[in-house]
């Protein structure tokens, strides 16, 4: 399958809250990015955390998907542990997804999460379990 990059996600979940791939490297890890809108933001005006977890989510889950389908596998989220480190208020929400473990039923991801400055703003652990 050859992927053209970026890539805007405009079906199903991830294009209700605008996920955008910006590239997977050989080495696994992805990148992805989503522009900040009010609609991603709780009622102090920070981003929600549930977009964190959405985004980790999304990528990790695709990226195993396309490590394991020619093996007749899939891949679905098993676990997803989330800690907030900065606010982010307005501009955009990066982040980076690497593959720490591919096991044979499971996979697990660290992903970070930073804004405009490149400041550390989430950090999301993900296991992805591999069937």
């Amino acid at each position: 399958m050859e992927l053209t990059f970026p890539m805007t996600l405009d079906q199903g979940f991830d294009g209700l809250y605008g996920l955008v791939i910006d590239g997977i490297d050989d080495d696994g890890t992805v990148r992805a990015h989503v522009e900040v809108e009010d609609r991603h933001k709780q009622p102090a005006g920070l981003v929600h955390g549930g977009l964190y977890a959405s985004i980790a989510e999304s990528i990790t889950s695709m990226a195993t998907h396309f490590g394991v389908m020619d093996d007749g596998k899939s891949a679905q989220g098993l676990s997803n542990q989330t800690s907030f480190l900065r606010p982010v208020f307005d501009g955009t929400v990066h982040a980076i997804a690497r593959p720490r473990h591919r096991g044979r039923t499971t996979w697990v991801w660290e992903v970070e999460m930073s804004d405009d400055q490149d400041r550390l703003c989430a950090l999301v652990r993900m296991t992805i379990a591999v069937r």
